[in-house]
């Protein structure tokens, strides 16, 4: 099980902080979020694009393996002006 968190507009579209997600053997960060998009259409529509990971606070590529027990992050690219 990881702790799944979503930040910035993420957390807004989906209507949840976080969440708890029971793991199938060896994933990445991103066959966790495809994991994740495919909830419903919301999901799936709000997860597309890009975005930042982290892995217990570390920033991280999508290849990441994830492992039993550690927060994942996702997250928008910070914008600035």
């Amino acid at each position: 099980m990881v702790n799944v968190l979503f930040f910035a507009s993420l957390r807004e579209t989906l209507g949840v902080a976080q969440l708890d997600q029971p793991l199938d053997g060896m994933v990445t960060a991103g066959e966790l979020l495809e994991q994740l998009k495919g909830r419903d259409a919301v999901w799936g529509k709000a997860l597309d694009g890009q975005l930042l990971c982290s892995v217990n606070q570390d920033i991280v590529p999508l290849d990441t393996v994830v492992s039993d027990g550690d927060e994942v992050a996702f997250f928008p690219p910070v914008t600035g002006g």
